[in-house]
C-alpha cells in the first residue's frame, strides 16, 4: 500500500531500496500520473496546458505554452527512458502539440520569441524535449512542421537575453538549430558558454548572474544546462563539457548535504515550487558519468526527495502540481511563475534517461550523510554552513553569504548600494529542511523569524539587504550588514558569528543602534495544521508543533531578563509548512545608543528541549571586542 495519498503506486522494495522502497517503477508511475492529469486542461490541438490557478504576469497564452513545453520535458525523459516504449498517445499528443503551437492558423500558436521574452525559457525546454527524443518525434514530424518549429525556435538568432541563466535557454536552444542544420549564430552559443565563466567562483559554484545569487538554480539551470548542451553538440564541444562535468562533480560532493533524512531539501531560495527539480544535478551527475557518489547513495537521494514530495499530497488529489510547496501557497513564488510553472519539476525526472539496467536503477540504498552521522559542512563561496543533525534528521543551513542582489557600482560606499528590497528565501539568518520561513507579506513585514532587527519606535524593523561575508571556515560563519530605521539617514552596522555546536547554532552580535532602538532576535519558524505549543520565561522563548518540532531562542549575555524580554509571535497563513505558524524571540529593553553585544542561543530539534538548562550549555565571556564561548565538553571559540 502507498503512503503517497494521491498516486497509485507499484509495492515498495525494501531489499533493493531499504530506506524508501522505491524502485524506477515508482518514477515510472509518478510521470504516467502527472502527463495523463493534464490532458484535461489541454486545447484542442494540445499546444497549449491551461492549468487553474493563477496567471503569470506574461499572459494566459505564454502560461499555456509553459504548460506545454515544462510538460514536455517531462514525457521526454519517460519517452527516451522507455526506447519509445509508452502508450502511443503520449508522442502523439507532444507530436499534435508542435504542430498546431507552430501554426498561426491553429487558434492556440505560441508567441513569437522576442527579446528577454518568457517564451526564451519554454523554447529551451522544447528544444532539450526535441533532442531527446527525436527518434520517435522530431524525426517522424511531417517536414512542414518541422520548418514551423525551426522557424520558431530561430527567434533567439541574435536574441537578446537576461544576462543570468537565460543566457543558456538560448545556448541549448541554437544547439538543437545546429544539430538539425538549421541556421543558428555560434556566436550566440560560444557567447552564452563565455558568460558563464563570469559568474563561476570555484568548489563547484556560481552565481545566478552578478552579485550573491546562490540557490537551487545553481544545480537546476548554471551546471544543467551547460551539459545539456553538450549532450546536443556531442564530440564537437570544444573541451568545454570535461571542465563543466569536472565542476558538476565537485558540486555534488557537497550536495547530499542540502537534504533531511527525511527526504526534504533545504526550503530556501527562489522558485521554490519547482519543487524535486532540486535533483537535477545529481542526475546529471549520473547521466554524464561524473558523480562522486556512488549509485545508491544518487537513487537514494532522488527517490527520498520525490518521496518525501509524494507523502505530503504532491501532486494533488487532480494530479497537478500546484504553485506552492506542499499545499498551494502563492507567497513562496513569484510574479513570473503561472499555474504551469512547477512543471520544471520535470527536470527532477532526468533519471529516467538512464537505463533500466543502469547501476543508479539496480545497486542498493546507501544512507544520506545525516543518516550516518552528525554532519557539518562549510561552503566559503556561497557563505554557508550546513549542519545536519542524525538524531532528528533535520539539516539547517546558516546563511552568510546569499542575498540575490547585484554587485554594487565601483566606488559606491553605501553598503546596500543597488539592493532591492529583502526576500524573506534569501535574507534571513538561516533555514533548514524541516521548516519555511514566514513569508505572507502581513508576516514578513514584521520580520522577526531568524532575524536580528532594530526596532524604531513604532515597532518597524530593520531589514537586512546586502550581506557583507566575513569568514566561512570549519563550524564559524560571519557577515555583517547594514541596519536602517525609518527617519535616520544612517546605516548602523550588525556583524553577525554563527558558530555550530552540536544541533546548536550560537549567535554573537555586535550592534550598532541609535538611542531608543530596541533589538529583537528570531528563532526559526515552525508550523503545522494546528497552533503550536509555546512557551516562554526571563531570557528564552519556545514553539513546539503537535509532531514534536521545537522551536527555541535562549539569551545567552546582552539579552534583559525582564518579563517583556522574550516571547512567542503566532501567525496565520504565512508559512509554507502549515497554516499555523510560531516564532519564538528576544528583546531588549530601549538603547542608550552605541555598541552592545548579543549571545543567542538558537535551536531547532525533535527532541524535548530545556531552554532554562541550556543556559548553562555555554558560557560567555565578553572583553572589549572578544568574545569567547565555552562549551561542557572543553571546547572554546573565541569570536
Amino acid at each position: 500500500m502507498s503512503v503517497a495519498p494521491h498516486l497509485k503506486l507499484p509495492p515498495t522494495d525494501r531489499i533493493l531500496s531499504s530506506r524508501t522502497g522505491w524502485t524506477r517503477a515508482h518514477w515510472e508511475a509518478t510521470a504516467d500520473r502527472m502527463l495523463d492529469a493534464l490532458t484535461p486542461y489541454a486545447t484542442p490541438g494540445f499546444a497549449q496546458y491551461r492549468l487553474p490557478g493563477r496567471n503569470s504576469w506574461s499572459g494566459v497564452v505564454s502560461d499555456g505554452l509553459e504548460g506545454f513545453a515544462r510538460s514536455f520535458l517531462l514525457a521526454a525523459c519517460r519517452i527516451a527512458g522507455a526506447g519509445g516504449a509508452v502508450d502511443p498517445a503520449l508522442t502523439e499528443r507532444y507530436a499534435a502539440g508542435l504542430a498546431a503551437g507552430t501554426d498561426p492558423a491553429s487558434g492556440e500558436a505560441w508567441p513569437r520569441l522576442t527579446d528577454c521574452s518568457q517564451q526564451m525559457v519554454e523554447a529551451a525546454s522544447v528544444a532539450i524535449a526535441l533532442h531527446e527524443t527525436r527518434p520517435w518525434i522530431w524525426d517522424r514530424l511531417d517536414a512542414r512542421v518541422q520548418e514551423r518549429v525551426v522557424d520558431w525556435l530561430s527567434g533567439f538568432v541574435g536574441g537578446r537575453t537576461w544576462d543570468n541563466n537565460w543566457r543558456l535557454f538560448q545556448v541549448v536552444s541554437e544547439q538543437f538549430l545546429a544539430s538539425v542544420g538549421a541556421p543558428h549564430s555560434r556566436s550566440d552559443i560560444e557567447g552564452g558558454l563565455d558568460r558563464i565563466e563570469d559568474w563561476y567562483v570555484g568548489d563547484g559554484w556560481y552565481t545566478d548572474g552578478s552579485g550573491r545569487n546562490f540557490d537551487y538554480y545553481i544545480g537546476w539551470a548554471m551546471h544543467l544546462y551547460p551539459l545539456l548542451w553538450a549532450r546536443i553538440a556531442g564530440p564537437d564541444d570544444g573541451g568545454r563539457a570535461a571542465v563543466y562535468r569536472e565542476r558538476l562533480s565537485r558540486f555534488l560532493e557537497d550536495y547530499p548535504h542540502f537534504f533531511g533524512a527525511d527526504g526534504a531539501p533545504v526550503h530556501q531560495g527562489r522558485s521554490l515550487c519547482y519543487r524535486f527539480a532540486a535533483l537535477a544535478p545529481v542526475w546529471m551527475g549520473a547521466l554524464t558519468d561524473c558523480t562522486p557518489l556512488a549509485p545508491g547513495l544518487t537513487r537514494r537521494l532522488a527517490s527520498g526527495a520525490l518521496r518525501h514530495f509524494a507523502e505530503r499530497g504532491v501532486p494533488d488529489e487532480r494530479g497537478l502540481l500546484t504553485l506552492g510547496w506542499y499545499d498551494t501557497f502563492l507567497p513562496a513564488t513569484q510574479p513570473y511563475s503561472g499555474p504551469a510553472s512547477p512543471y520544471w519539476a520535470s527536470k527532477g525526472f532526468l533519471g529516467l534517461l538512464l537505463p533500466a539496467d543502469h547501476e543508479v536503477w539496480t545497486a542498493r540504498e546507501l544512507p544520506l550523510p545525516v543518516e550516518e552521522s552528525d554532519t557539518c559542512t562549510a561552503l566559503p563561496a556561497p557563505g554557508w554552513l550546513l549542519h545536519g543533525t542524525r538524531h532528528d534528521g533535520i539539516v539547517r543551513l546558516v546563511n552568510h553569504g546569499s542575498d540575490h542582489h547585484p554587485l554594487p557600482e565601483a566606488g559606491d560606499t553605501d553598503p546596500d548600494a543597488g539592493a532591492g528590497e529583502d526576500d524573506p528565501h534569501y535574507a534571513k539568518l538561516a533555514y533548514s529542511t524541516a521548516t519555511a520561513p514566514e513569508a505572507a507579506p502581513h508576516a514578513f513585514a514584521r520580520n522577526i523569524d531568524n532575524h536580528l532587527a532594530l526596532l524604531a519606535p513604532d515597532g518597524t524593523p530593520s531589514r537586512r539587504r546586502r550581506i557583507h561575508p566575513v569568514r566561512c571556515e570549519d563550524r564559524v560563519a560571519a557577515s555583517w550588514s547594514a541596519a536602517r530605521l525609518p527617519g535616520d539617514e544612517r546605516a548602523y552596522r550588525v556583524e553577525t558569528t554563527s558558530v555550530l555546536h552540536g544541533p546548536w547554532e550560537i549567535r554573537v552580535h555586535r550592534v550598532e543602534a541609535p538611542k531608543g532602538a530596541v533589538v529583537r532576535e528570531g528563532g526559526h519558524a515552525v508550523a503545522h495544521g494546528t497552533s503550536p505549543f509555546a512557551s516562554s520565561g526571563p531570557g528564552w522563548a519556545l514553539a513546539r508543533t503537535a509532531d514534536g518540532l521545537s522551536s527555541a531562542v535562549v539569551g545567552l549575555y546582552g539579552w534583559d531578563g525582564g518579563p517583556e524580554s522574550a516571547g512567542v509571535a503566532r501567525d496565520v497563513e504565512s508559512n509554507a509548512h502549515g497554516p499555523h505558524s510560531a516564532v519564538p524571540y528576544l528583546r531588549s529593553a530601549p538603547r542608550q545608543g552605541g555598541r552592545s553585544v548579543h549571545v543567542t542561543l538558537v535551536v531547532l530539534s525533535r527532541d524535548s528541549v530545556h531552554p532554562e538548562a541550556l543556559r548553562t550549555a555555554v558560557r560567555v565571556r565578553v572583553d572589549g571586542d572578544a568574545v569567547t564561548l565555552g562549551f561542557l565538553d572543553g571546547r572554546t571559540v573565541e569570536v
